[in-house]
């Protein structure tokens, strides 16, 4: 499960990044304590292209009278998707990518749950997969959006049994749906040569802390 993350990539540079045009309200940066419910800036595709716009982290079903109707979900398992019915239309049509530094991840050490901080070895931008949704009820309107992830391997199942799906540029295309189908393939689990993962102090498990110690390693 991946529950937290941070980002630092100014909002230009990720329109950069994927080539993508950005909106006017994109979600401030640097934030790193990203928690569900808050804006993040995603990359989706638009009717003239790349759009960078500011959604929502917690997907919302159509069927929910309001946003919090249901359970939050942050997180879409890669395994299910397809045949959910709260996330199987966006698995097929609206599925998007989220730029971030790195996330966070807890384990168990004696007593207490300590966190780690899982970034890229080459330090460039974690990418993950994601789906989107707009949904609506009567003027209220949001646009949210919700993680993909799959079964974790290697080193990352040393500390929890999940990992987002982390996505190289080659296959951006392929995800967003530009490049025809067979986005399933890309929903494996990324081999231990591509991240790396510190412990971090505990100060993140508040939803309000916030600032660069929260990623220095201890």
């Amino acid at each position: 499960m991946c529950g937290r993350f941070a980002v630092t990539l100014p909002p230009d540079a990720m329109a950069q990044l994927f080539d993508a045009a950005p909106a006017n309200d994109l979600a401030p940066v640097p934030n790193y304590n990203v928690c569900p419910t808050v804006a993040v800036n995603v990359c989706s595709l638009g009717e003239s292209g790349r759009r960078l716009t500011a959604m929502r982290w917690g997907f919302v079903p159509h069927w929910y009278k309001t946003p919090t109707d249901g359970p939050l979900l942050i997180n879409a398992r890669a395994e299910t998707i397809a045949e959910k019915p709260a996330f199987r239309a966006a698995a097929r049509e609206r599925r998007c990518l989220i730029a971030m530094d790195g996330f966070y991840e807890w384990d168990r050490a004696g007593d207490r749950k300590l966190p780690w901080f899982i970034h890229r070895r080459d330090e460039a931008p974690m990418v993950v997969a994601g789906i989107w949704q707009d949904w609506e009820r009567g003027e209220d309107r949001l646009t949210a959006c919700a993680i993909v992830t799959t079964e974790a391997e290697g080193q990352m199942a040393e500390i929890h049994h999940r990992i987002p799906v982390l996505l190289e540029p080659e296959d951006w295309a392929l995800w967003l749906g530009e490049d025809g189908k067979g986005a399933a393939r890309l929903m494996r689990a990324a081999p231990d040569d591509v991240y790396a993962m510190y412990r971090v102090g505990t100060e993140v498990n508040s939803n309000r802390a916030s600032g660069p110690d929260l990623i220095a390693p201890i």
